[in-house]
């Protein structure tokens, strides 16, 4: 990019505050961007996706599942607070076609105004939260955590900036960096013998450590509130983001909630970790795809044709990668349970199973997502937000009453339902089409389930003896096989995965 295209203080001083908030110039290498940003957010969630599994795999094994379920419990009610802490105003930020220096410093200090409030609020309420569970322990665990939510809050809008600047490799270092020291000083801490005290350094440092990341790498700085900046568009907008994510929180983390209060702490820890490595590898493919996409997107939000065409590429990116990974896990979690997390994890196995068709939807459920934001729809996902969460909290009700793998059965199977519903919703009114992503989904779907069935023959005639590792490793192969066959068998299955291959190329001739 010439040097008068980059905007000023995205990693730089500036003497004029609007320039961060400029979007014309990312118009002229829009595709270009969104290639280079998909390629360097994959590569850095792929080393976080190692980082994070090789820290949850490591603890796991010097902690028990009681710690785990220590920290779900709080977890259950921090994140539900945590949602307040953005009010869906850093979505604003990136989705709004014109901003200024006023409206984002006004943002801003509503931000802090909030996360300050809440963090006197949950301190407040920690033992509160100990009686409820009936756990002393979770006192000093809320107190501490307590703090995230200002240290959250400090970056939610340069964080937001780099974002809306396309800003991916500054993005990039940021989360790797991190990633690294939460991990790196948990992991010393469970290795001191800490306990559940390490899982909480692990969420401390890595908070800390991205604040100080954000406003090294965007040297915007927050004026005073001001008269001038008009931000009631934005409120609305975020409004309706934060009010869909907090009814959805209800559906999200209700099965933990439900679970810890009637079953206790041994029973949540085995959902909360089944939960946790079941949908870590797709949020490793969605996360960065989003931070991507919604950009992207909203940049393109007048241009329908161009906006379907990324859309439902970006979609089949996904599926593409997610549903093989989550159709391998559940053909093989009798090996990669007991190996990742040890033999007193087995019970695990089948929680683990019934959780699978909610990752597969997980691997397209973004869709919708997209959708609304882009478009600026976010009105109607509130409604749909609302109408979802209730059933769910419903079916949790229902199921929990068979314990962690009722929940994990309900969950399951309730899932794929709901996003044929949520995407009729979503689309009407739109030009965008269920039919369309059908057909765009088809392919990984059938080569996925297929290749699952073939593993699972296979694996009937290979002897007992062979060591669980190398079987491990001699599924892999064998499952991308399948996979890859079953998707070149299919109608058209030759050329749409030339098409893919053409992205690849296209992202090596950008990296070079």
């Amino acid at each position: 990019m010439n040097q008068h295209e980059r905007p000023h203080g995205v990693g730089t001083a500036s003497s004029d505050p609007n320039q961060f908030f400029q979007t014309a110039h990312l118009q002229k290498d829009l595709k270009g961007r969104s290639i280079r940003g998909g390629a360097v957010t994959l590569v850095s969630q792929g080393f976080k996706f190692l980082l994070q599994t090789g820290g949850t795999f490591f603890l796991a094994r010097l902690l028990l599942p009681e710690d785990f379920g220590l920290i779900g419990m709080v977890t259950i009610v921090l994140n539900f607070v945590e949602l307040f802490k953005d009010l869906g105003l850093s979505a604003a930020t990136i989705q709004k076609p014109d901003i200024n220096h006023a409206q984002v410093s006004t943002l801003f200090w509503i931000n802090i105004g909030f996360s300050l409030l809440i963090t006197v609020l949950v301190a407040v309420l920690a033992p509160v939260i100990a009686v409820f569970y009936g756990e002393a322990r979770l006192t000093p665990i809320v107190l501490c955590l307590s703090v995230n939510f200002m240290i959250g809050g400090l970056a939610v809008q340069h964080l937001a900036l780099l974002k809306r600047q396309m800003q991916f490799g500054s993005i990039a270092r940021i989360e790797i960096v991190s990633m690294v020291t939460g991990v790196g000083t948990a992991t010393v801490a469970a290795g001191m013998g800490m306990g559940y005290w390490s899982l909480i350094i692990w969420r401390l440092v890595q908070s800390l450590t991205t604040l100080v990341g954000a406003w090294l790498m965007c040297r915007w700085r927050p004026g005073l509130i001001s008269r001038y900046g008009n931000v009631s568009s934005m409120l609305v907008f975020g409004s309706n983001m934060a009010g869909f994510h907090i009814v959805n929180y209800f559906s999200r983390n209700a099965d933990n909630f439900l679970i810890g209060r009637f079953w206790g702490a041994q029973q949540l820890g085995l959902y909360a970790i089944a939960y946790k490595l079941l949908l870590l590898p797709i949020e490793q493919i969605n996360l960065p795809l989003t931070n991507v996409a919604l950009p992207t997107l909203s940049r393109l939000q007048e241009e329908p044709e161009k906006f379907q065409r990324y859309y439902y590429q970006a979609i089949l990116i996904a599926a593409s990668l997610g549903m093989p990974i989550a159709g391998f896990l559940f053909a093989c979690a009798d090996l990669i349970i007991p190996l990742a997390l040890g033999q007193q994890w087995m019970p695990v196995i089948p929680i683990f199973r019934w959780l699978i068709p909610a990752a597969y939807v997980g691997t397209c459920g973004i869709a919708m997502g997209w959708a609304f934001t882009a478009l600026g729809r976010v009105e109607q996902q509130f409604r749909w937000g609302l109408f979802a969460s209730s059933l769910t909290v419903l079916i949790f009700v229902i199921s929990v009453r068979w314990g962690a793998l009722g929940v994990a059965v309900g969950y399951g199977c309730s899932r794929p339902l709901f996003l044929i519903l949520g995407l009729s919703f979503c689309y009407r009114g739109t030009f965008l089409k269920l039919s369309d992503l059908v057909q765009i989904l088809a392919k990984p779907f059938l080569a996925s389930v297929g290749a699952i069935g073939l593993l699972l023959l296979i694996n009937q005639w290979f002897p007992d003896s062979i060591h669980s590792a190398l079987l491990l490793l001699l599924d892999c192969t064998l499952y991308s096989l399948f996979y890859l066959m079953l998707w070149i068998v299919q109608p058209d299955g030759l050329s749409s995965l030339r098409e893919m291959l053409k992205m690849v190329h296209s992202l090596r001739a950008v990296g070079s």
